[in-house]
């Protein structure tokens, strides 16, 4: 399936057409938003109690315990793909003109796609965890051995080391960039496999080609989602300033009333904002010629 180039400025229509089709669609995008939050959380549940345990148990954190959380939690978080990309079927189809409901989250495992979709997942993490196995070698092992002291003073209640390694910002610069082509390869190979039933390794050469052909409106779009991402905290600090205030006239059991729908409703809009952007994303990139024309249509 042929991939598309775009110009930088299709970086902004991705991130502005993702984020109006939360207010276009909100009933079943914040439901399903809200289902896919708590599955997300899953994983979390899990294995955080054994982070916690490995953090305070007073014993240097060995390396097999750590891959081994790491480990259990990847298994969890492919579960939970088919999730994403069912979220990205209610997103397709709203965005379509067609009824959508937030259950249908789960209609991959329903269709039969959830095996495709983890099998994706798989090959996925299989190549992240190559390229940056490859960004640390290629850069030294000098930044590997100063998360580990960072850890291990953690564990211990030592504070952490006070100097950077050698080549530690060489390395965070080839991690970002690596990261902002990643964010088009996956966003690119999951609608493929997703909404177009793609095979697990088409939907990679898709996704590989697709991202390689726009990686500056991938960098455009990470511009305005920091943009974006800086309002957002600002109108969050704004808002828990007022929450505060209002805690202290009327007690802190107000505050906590109010600010525990603000982190939900926080979260929620990441999640619609990253789906919404990905789906336009994939769309523009990889969608047929006239769902396109029909996106910008809709988006006017």
């Amino acid at each position: 399936m042929a991939t598309r180039s775009r110009g930088p400025a299709a970086g902004f229509g991705w991130l502005s057409r993702g984020i109006s089709a939360s207010f276009r669609h909100p009933k079943p995008l914040f439901g399903g938003a809200f289902l896919v939050v708590l599955a997300a959380l899953v994983p979390a549940l899990i294995t955080m109690p054994m982070q916690f345990y490995v953090m305070y148990s007073g014993t240097p954190p060995h390396m097999a315990t750590l891959a081994g959380i790491a480990a259990i939690s990847m298994l969890l978080g492919l579960l939970v793909l088919p999730i994403y990309a069912g979220y990205l079927q209610v997103v397709d189809t709203a965005e379509a003109g067609r009824p959508a409901r937030a259950r249908d989250v789960v209609k991959p495992f329903r269709e039969g796609k959830a095996l495709r979709v983890i099998g994706y997942g798989i090959v996925m993490a299989v190549i992240y965890l190559a390229i940056f196995a490859l960004i640390f070698v290629s850069t030294g092992s000098g930044v590997g051995h100063w998360y580990l002291e960072a850890l291990t003073a953690q564990a211990n209640h030592l504070p952490p080391p006070t100097t950077l390694p050698e080549g530690f910002w060489r390395t965070m610069l080839l991690a970002a960039l690596f990261g902002i082509f990643m964010m088009g390869f996956y966003a690119i190979g999951l609608g493929q496999v997703t909404l177009r039933n793609r095979g697990v390794f088409g939907a990679v050469s898709d996704g590989v080609i697709g991202a390689l052909k726009n990686l500056l409106p991938l960098l455009m779009l990470v511009v305005g989602l920091l943009v974006v991402w800086v309002g957002i905290v600002i109108c969050f600090v704004i808002a828990a300033m007022v929450i505060a205030l209002l805690g202290k006239l009327a007690g802190a059991w107000l505050a906590l009333v109010l600010v525990i729908p603000l982190y939900i409703a926080l979260l929620l809009a990441m999640f619609m904002m990253m789906f919404g952007v990905m789906y336009h994303l994939w769309r523009d990139v990889c969608g047929d010629d006239m769902d396109v024309d029909t996106a910008a249509a809709i988006a006017v």
